[in-house]
């Protein structure tokens, strides 16, 4: 065997270990993020080919506690308070929890503002959503300046695309996308999840008149104030979710 052989060969295997330890490395990074008492973090969506601009999605976190995610959007901000698998959305009637907003929604009383918080009330926290991805990842390379990246498998793609679909109700389930793609970058810094993006793109089917369109979708999370956030959760909404 020559010596370039020999080193072909060698970086092979080097470069199967290193993916490897990729994945490894994010979910190490994942749960250390999870672990911390306390953190924020602000999403931001882009939606290419439009021009329509979607407000950014902030949260914070306490590990055992409260999460609380408000949407800011030029129409006034949304914002929902979650804990365990219970969550609320401040409406003008006060707070609601999912299910009312959905018999609010039957009633003909839905309107984009329930809407948006029945989504707020699906929100993964980054460190599980970061888990959640990795099950939808083909392979991971890891990059330069602790970035991570790899592409999503197509059932990975489709599932992403169809997840803010499901939230409107009274609707017959749209088809599943076509062409579905997609890929993720991860950003650790300090062995600890610091930033995400997903970019996901297909065709989807829209409205009853089954109009397709080609649609990419850019969601960049950004994780700050580890350990140091401060949260403050509404009385009515901590009786709310005790109810």
């Amino acid at each position: 065997m020559n010596n370039l052989v020999r080193l072909g060969l060698v970086a092979t295997c080097a470069t199967t270990l290193v993916a490897g330890d990729a994945k490894d490395a994010l979910q190490a990074a994942a749960k250390k993020l999870a672990d911390k008492p306390n953190y924020s973090w602000t999403s931001t969506l882009e939606l290419e080919g439009t021009q329509f601009r979607p407000g950014p999605t902030k949260g914070k976190t306490e590990k055992d506690g409260c999460t609380v995610v408000v949407y800011e959007g030029d129409q006034g901000n949304v914002e929902a308070v979650l804990k365990g698998d219970k969550g609320v959305v401040k409406t003008e009637e006060g707070w609601q929890t999912g299910r009312e907003l959905s018999e609010a929604a039957s009633g003909g009383g839905g309107g984009p503002a329930r809407w948006l918080g029945r989504l707020l009330l699906a929100t993964k926290r980054p460190a599980q959503e970061v888990e959640d991805l990795l099950t939808k990842v083909k392979e991971l390379k890891p990059g330069e300046d602790g970035v991570i990246a790899g592409d999503l498998t197509e059932e990975g793609a489709k599932e992403l695309l169809t997840f803010r679909r499901r939230a409107r109700e009274g609707q017959s389930q749209p088809p599943p996308p076509k062409n579905a793609k997609g890929a993720v970058k991860f950003w650790v810094k300090d062995g600890l999840l610091s930033k995400f993006q997903v970019r996901v793109s297909g065709t989807v089917t829209f409205g009853q008149n089954q109009e397709e369109r080609d649609v990419t979708r850019v969601t960049t999370t950004e994780i700050n104030e580890v350990g140091t956030t401060k949260i403050e959760v509404p009385e009515a909404a901590k009786k709310k979710l005790s109810s």
